[in-house]
């Protein structure tokens, strides 16, 4: 029994001072505000193709989507892509208003606040979250929150 405990000892040991070690080596990707800043612009063209698909392109496999009109957490694709269909529907046209970008070793955090204009004219204010992590060569959202302001 102490063989095993002691084996599994060392096996943690070496698995954390492998991750360690892996974090240590990580190649952190080259990138800046505006580059950042352009990952809007890339998710605001896909909405503009109308298709939801096209616009969850943009998320990870496992983000969490806090939507603008919805109470419920968009967790998978097939929700995302849900949520988009009735969101598209309204043929929304985003625009940043205010923003503040931090950057990480591949991650990055645009946060502020958007305008929506709506096919109907209508507009709708909102404060907004993304985080992005770069995976596979390409920067993804992995968080999306937005709310409509509070005051008006």
């Amino acid at each position: 029994m102490r063989t095993i405990i002691a084996a599994a000892l060392v096996l943690g040991f070496v698995q954390v001072q492998s991750a360690a070690a892996a974090a240590e080596t990580a190649t952190c990707e080259p990138t800046s505000e505006a580059e950042i800043a352009k990952l809007f612009d890339r998710w605001n063209t896909s909405l503009a193709t109308l298709s939801p698909q096209e616009v969850a392109k943009n998320y990870s496999e496992d983000s969490v989507l806090l939507a603008t009109l919805s109470n419920k957490p968009r967790l998978t694709q097939a929700e995302r892509i849900d949520y988009f269909e009735h969101f598209l529907a309204n043929e929304p046209k985003g625009h940043v208003d205010s923003r503040d970008i931090k950057i990480g070793c591949n991650w990055a955090v645009d946060l502020g606040t958007y305008t929506f204009t709506m096919k109907n004219g209508s507009k709708v204010p909102a404060r907004y979250t993304y985080t992005y992590e770069f995976k596979d060569g390409n920067w993804l959202i992995t968080s999306h929150h937005s709310s409509m302001m509070p005051e008006k």
